[in-house]
């Protein structure tokens, strides 16, 4: 939940989130007027110049990029979260033009002023609540799409990280979704036949749980039991008492941003990183319970245990026997070289499409190769190299210009993607070097 900003979020007063049906609605009509009217001047001028340009050509232009990522920033909730998620940081389908407005929204966050937290607090705790709590900072030490954190000490002595739900959040998900949906569509940049609506209904419910503090409190104590006495990872202890859908109460870790790791010693970064491979593998085949959000805000570091802080449980999700079997066949096949079992894996993960003609799977079973070559060896993996994603790259741009059987991985594989392409940016930032061949060898 604490994003590399998170720092500077205390600096401003705030910005007030619209929190009714009418008011975000109005917000979403003041961006689409105002980049229409931009549109339609550049229209002109570019019709006048003899150019003939498309809808997608005048909406992302540099200039309504900004209004459109500043409007979503400021409304926070889905709208902002959907953004986060459709960005391209972990490789998703999205046209990179398209992307770069969504990814604007990753490190832009503003907090509640404080009359609408204490509106917030009093709705939940009841007027009067002050008097439980020996101090509470007003200012927020973290702001993100759908809810900020403050820090607070109860007269009983807790220290403790209050996360507070920005209003009308969660009534205001699937108009929001639609919403976004809309622009998505309107660009025009979507390949023919591509059909989002799925995506877009499981994104409503995923973002509904999100949206419950309740729902990821559960999360949040079962993954305090299955990492219960670790020395490697510290989950915060759940306050039950001053939780409530809208506000979650845990402890408060002294820690650092999981960035700030980066110029440390060779070996604390490759020891962070090899806790994060082995807890995503963990994850998949053992707890079959994932945390699906790659922000690596969700990773924190103490450096005085030399504990990994793990936070933000509400893209927790079940991961189904299937899904956990099928990505055990894929592995297996993907470091043995088994293009067999490569192909059974990722059409039980969707990755694949019975339908496909056989030069399409052909293809996507080269990209599958290719991302294990570095893999099948039992030693050092350079995460910094780039190489392999380069392949990746020209091997995907190839693969995209073929438009005619493009297709949305089932939403179970799209979140699990995202989540093992974060681990992967993590340890690139951390510039890592590790033996990934070996821990997925015995996770198998």
């Amino acid at each position: 939940m604490l994003p590399p900003k998170s720092r500077s979020v205390a600096s401003s007063s705030g910005q007030a989130v619209p929190s009714g049906r009418i008011a975000r609605f109005a917000g979403f009509s003041s961006m689409a007027g105002g980049i229409a009217g931009t549109m339609l001047v550049d229209g002109a001028k570019q019709w006048a110049q003899g150019k003939r340009p498309s809808v997608g050509d005048l909406l992302l232009t540099p200039a309504n990029a900004r209004k459109i990522a500043d409007r979503l920033a400021t409304m926070r909730g889905a709208a902002m979260k959907l953004g986060q998620l459709m960005s391209m940081d972990t490789g998703d389908f999205l046209p990179p033009e398209l992307a770069d407005i969504l990814g604007r929204l990753r490190a832009d966050a503003q907090h509640m002023p404080q009359g609408q937290l204490r509106n917030v607090l009093n709705e939940n705790w009841g007027r009067g609540w002050e008097k439980r709590f020996k101090s509470f900072d007003f200012k927020p030490i973290a702001a993100a799409s759908i809810g900020q954190v403050h820090r607070a000490r109860t007269l009983d002595g807790r220290d403790l990280a209050i996360k507070v739900q920005y209003p009308g959040v969660r009534q205001s998900i699937d108009s929001d979704v639609d919403n976004v949906a809309s622009l998505i569509k309107l660009t025009g940049l979507l390949p023919p036949g591509i059909d989002i609506d799925p995506m877009l209904a499981d994104a409503k419910a995923q973002l509904h749980e999100e949206a419950d503090y309740a729902h990821e409190a559960a999360h949040l104590a079962r993954f305090g039991e299955l990492l219960a006495g670790s020395a490697d990872f510290h989950v915060p202890a759940l306050h039950a008492d001053l939780t409530t859908p809208d506000i979650l109460a845990m402890d408060y870790i002294e820690s650092i941003a999981i960035e700030d790791t980066a110029d440390m010693d060779g070996e604390v970064r490759d020891r962070i990183v090899r806790l994060a491979v082995e807890l995503l593998l963990r994850e998949l085949f053992d707890f079959r319970l994932m945390q699906t959000d790659p922000n690596f805000a969700n990773y924190r570091f103490d450096p005085a245990t030399g504990r990994l802080v793990l936070l933000d449980f509400g893209a927790t999700r079940v991961v189904t026997d299937r899904v956990s079997d099928a990505y055990r066949t894929l592995l297996r096949g993907g470091l043995s070289r088994d293009l067999a079992q490569m192909r059974e894996g990722g059409l039980a993960l969707g990755m694949l499409h019975p339908d496909a003609p056989e030069n399409h799977k052909v293809a996507v079973l080269g990209m599958f190769d290719t991302a294990f070559e570095p893999l099948r060896l039992d030693a050092p993996f350079d995460f910094t190299s780039n190489e392999m994603t380069m392949e990746l790259r020209d091997e995907g741009m190839a693969f995209a210009k073929e438009r005619t059987f493009w297709q949305i991985p089932p939403v179970d594989t799209l979140f699990i993607q995202r989540k093992i392409g974060g681990v992967f940016l993590l340890g690139s930032r951390l510039k890592a070097n590790l033996n990934v061949h070996r821990l997925i060898r015995d996770a198998l």
